[in-house]
């Protein structure tokens, strides 16, 4: 330590005398200028740096050829403009910000966008939003309410059971399987766990919780 310190030493003598720069102060002095010049612009931008600002809403644009569309959802009334070509997911998921329902495939291959329509389960990416005016439509969100409008806080007994049989499990699926289940209730079905299986093929889980799934239709299935 001392020897550097004593050859610094004698280098800044020898330039005062010689005028002379060594290379020790050579790259001392770019390592100091380096250090200056990436600094700088950091200590100058985070001075002058102003508070966050609230992000302006984007501009709506007006849908060109829109179309009034009145749906009822989860016994709501909605009046809608919508693009004629604007399918059932999209209109609950963007406009509505119903985000229960999942958009896995678009495709109608997967089932995580199952609705039920007068009753009846139907993938809803597949269907135009303006084909269900007048509908009676129900989401995941409003599936408690419809099993007992007395208790809209309450989980519905499917819901409940797919809890207690631990039938999810990134949960991706869950809404569009609990979906199809309620309506399998109503559905010719035999009474044995391959019948269910059967009749929930258009349902996807790619965790594969399907064993606890069935499960959990067949404990509701046998309290009806």
């Amino acid at each position: 330590m001392n020897d550097a310190l004593e050859e610094q030493t004698a280098a800044q003598a020898e330039e005062q005398t010689t005028g002379r720069v060594t290379r020790r102060s050579f790259l001392s002095q770019l390592g100091a200028a380096g250090v200056a010049a990436t600094t700088a612009p950091l200590i100058a931008t985070h001075a002058n740096a102003a508070p966050t600002a609230t992000l302006e809403p984007l501009t709506t644009e007006t849908v060109e050829n829109a179309i009034p569309v009145n749906l009822t959802i989860n016994n709501k009334p909605f009046a809608l403009t919508l693009d004629p070509r604007t399918t059932l997911l999209d209109a609950l998921r963007e406009t509505i910000a119903l985000t229960g329902t999942k958009k896995g495939c678009d495709h109608g291959q997967c089932g995580a966008c199952t609705v039920h329509i007068n009753g009846r389960r139907i993938n809803s990416c597949l269907t135009l939003a303006a084909m269900h005016d007048g509908d009676d439509i129900t989401t995941i969100e409003g599936l408690a309410g419809a099993a007992d409008p007395a208790t809209p806080d309450n989980l519905h007994p499917m819901q409940a059971s797919f809890i207690e049989h631990d039938g999810y499990q990134c949960g991706y699926c869950t809404s569009g399987q609990i979906m199809s289940a309620v309506a399998l209730l109503k559905e010719p079905c035999g009474p044995t766990d391959a019948d269910v299986k059967e009749l929930m093929s258009g349902n996807i889980c790619r965790c594969g919780a399907y064993p606890n799934i069935v499960a959990a239709i067949q404990h509701v299935r046998q309290r009806a």
